[in-house]
């Protein structure tokens, strides 16, 4: 993962607590405050911390996201993973830049290749033979990501849980009760995923209405 540019870059301007989940059919609903048992914390002072730096950083990383050639190439893929396995194209966005910072070559220590850095693990329960074998392509990569994530999410019925069991493992979630577990690295990744598909959120509401539900 390339946590630590992001840690540096992302930090959005400031606004009100948020709570929120994604429902059975992938459809986020946030809200200021917790409507039902079913939100959770996303943002503010309800139980996350923000990511320390300078306010127009974020913004600056937004922008690198809109204009920067590496993430214009892989949008169809994006927008064709989330159509066929239910999940929202900006959440992929904001995992594939805390993930990989759309560096398509990217190998961690621990073998995760790619875009979405997929593992042996993930490709074995996710992908094809065939695929498995050209995990590095971003086409195939972004697709086997979205099949995890989407599957996650029917596991957990939470965003910020299929999170964590995408970086920590669904073990790991399990036994914290499924949710984020106590674990610095997890909980750094769970909250800049969030952060950034927050911002993303933002950016496309009105052209995305339909997909995403926030209520006041």
């Amino acid at each position: 993962m390339r946590l630590s540019w992001l840690l540096l870059a992302l930090a959005l301007p400031a606004h009100a607590d948020l709570w929120g989940y994604v429902d059975a059919t992938g459809v986020a609903h946030f809200a200021p405050r917790q409507l039902n048992a079913r939100y959770t914390p996303v943002l503010g002072s309800v139980g996350m911390q923000r990511v320390p730096g300078k306010t127009d950083a974020g913004l600056a990383l937004l922008n690198w996201l809109d204009i920067a050639p590496e993430v214009k190439a892989v949008q169809p893929w994006l927008r064709e993973a989330a159509a066929q396995h239910g999940v929202d194209a900006d959440l992929l966005k904001a995992i594939i830049a805390v993930e990989s910072g759309y560096q398509r070559s990217a190998v961690s220590p621990r073998g995760a290749v790619g875009l979405m850095q997929i593992t042996p693990e993930t490709a074995s329960r996710y992908a094809t033979p065939a695929d498995a074998a050209r995990l590095i392509e971003p086409r195939i990569n972004i697709h086997t990501g979205a099949r995890m994530l989407a599957d996650l999410m029917r596991r957990f019925g939470r965003i910020d849980a299929a999170l964590a069991a995408w970086n920590a493992g669904e073990g790991a979630v399990r036994r914290a009760g499924n949710r984020v577990p106590d674990i610095d690295e997890t909980q750094a990744h769970v909250h800049l995923v969030l952060e950034l598909y927050w911002a993303l959120l933002q950016q496309s509401q009105p052209a995305r209405a339909q997909r995403l539900t926030l209520h006041p």
